[in-house]
């Protein structure tokens, strides 16, 4: 066990660091905000440089502004395993989304350097440019790049001050007219696993440190824009008018109470626009969005079609008419049973007991399957907070963690 605390430390030690690559001034406080190909970016990508540098890895930035390192096989025809998640964090994030599943795996092989371990296989650790998207509103961007999915179009993507991310990579040092010759050449990939904070409070319920990763949720987004008819909020009668926002109450109730019918089904509304929006005013219009979540994509389009049906239903007894457009899908990802099964077992050797679940977030895994097979570990955080400066974990559970990646990659075959 001591090796494994000793792993753990490392990484603690590395979290805290690099928590200060930050736009926030007091991140234990504010949170982190690190966005895509910024000064914060740079700074991380320093640090990592030098960590997987003492861990014995070659370094290297692609044209995505993904930063690798690789602890190289003495095989050198050998495949390659990859870990990785996102450095980058949403606005006021924690410390720990993303970036922990790049520092624990380099703090992995720190101790198989040091011990001259040698591996049938290639390790790459890849810290992602881009997940959360906060900058250009792309999400995936690194690991699109990885994948070979990445569209070319979204480099024309500008922040909020305008710059490209064309402009920011090249900013950077990348070549980002050349990023898709970053793609990874499938038949030599093993397979990627990818270690993440649970974002939910499955884990601390039942008391364990660790977690394995059935799929990763589909993702739907829809706009609603309910129309009726402005007018005195005393002097037209109740029976009379033609109140949007009621209507939209009604669809949001609607809508929460389909989602609770199943386990697997989650969804919320989480804008809404009301005009005019005056105190004495029957609102004209009222504007929403639904985002509706599963990781069963036969549930997920089921609840979609019973959900358009009853919005034309209701809107239609309020004497309301609306437009409606969906304006995102991601199907659902399975994590592949081979590594899975290889994760479980790496659980139960570290004498913790296996649970499986289904992560609710979306992760680099959606992109990276259309490369290779995924598999996932989530880790237990305090409370299930995430995207939030009160994000934490236990010292014990990266101690956990480190233990079944380590028995993972030991018992892993190249394939």
């Amino acid at each position: 066990m001591e090796k494994f605390e000793s792993i753990a430390n490392l990484a603690w030690e590395w979290l805290e660091d690099i928590a200060q690559c930050s736009q926030t001034s007091r991140p234990d406080t504010e949170g982190v905000t690190r966005l895509c190909a910024s000064k914060e970016h740079a700074h991380a990508n320093e640090k990592l440089k030098t960590w997987m540098s003492l861990s014995g890895m070659q370094v290297r930035l692609d044209n995505a502004a993904n930063l690798i390192g690789r602890y190289q096989s003495s095989n050198p025809n050998a495949k390659t395993l990859i870990f990785g998640s996102h450095q980058d964090t949403v606005p006021n994030g924690g410390k720990y989304d993303g970036i922990l599943g790049v520092i624990l795996p380099i703090a992995l092989i720190h101790h198989f350097h040091q011990k001259e371990i040698e591996l049938p296989f290639h390790i790459d650790v890849i810290a992602f440019s881009d997940e959360e998207g906060t900058r250009f509103q792309s999400t995936l961007l690194g690991s699109k790049a990885i994948a070979g999915t990445f569209d070319p179009a979204v480099l024309e993507a500008q922040d909020i001050n305008g710059i490209s991310m064309r402009d920011a990579l090249t900013s950077f040092g990348c070549k980002p007219e050349l990023i898709h010759h970053d793609a990874y050449d499938k038949a030599s990939v093993i397979g990627f696993v990818e270690l993440h904070i649970e974002q939910g409070p499955q884990l601390e319920q039942a008391n364990l440190p660790v977690g394995i990763v059935t799929a990763i949720t589909g993702i739907e987004r829809h706009t609603l824009s309910i129309t009726g008819k402005a007018g005195h909020a005393g002097t037209v009668p109740m029976n009379l008018r033609q109140d949007a926002l009621v209507g939209a109450s009604q669809i949001i109730h609607m809508f929460d109470q389909l989602c609770k019918r199943e386990d697997d089904l989650v969804g919320v509304v989480g804008k809404i626009t009301n005009l005019p929006n005056g105190v004495n005013v029957i609102p004209q219009q009222t504007d929403i969005t639904i985002e509706l979540r599963s990781p069963n994509d036969e549930s997920r389009i089921a609840a979609r079609q019973e959900l358009l049906e009853n919005i034309e239903k209701l809107l239609t007894q309020y004497n309301l008419t609306y437009k409606h457009k969906q304006t995102y899908e991601q199907p659902a990802v399975t994590c592949s049973n081979s590594l899975s099964s290889a994760l479980t077992e790496a659980v139960s050797l570290a004498g913790i007991k296996p649970t499986h679940l289904f992560s609710g977030a979306g992760h680099d895994g959606l992109a990276v399957c259309e490369l290779t097979d995924i598999a996932m570990l989530f880790m237990r955080c305090t409370d299930g907070i995430s995207h939030h400066p009160d994000e934490a974990i236990l010292r014990e559970d990266l101690m956990a963690a480190a233990e079944v990646l380590n028995h993972f990659c030991l018992n892993m075959k190249e394939e």
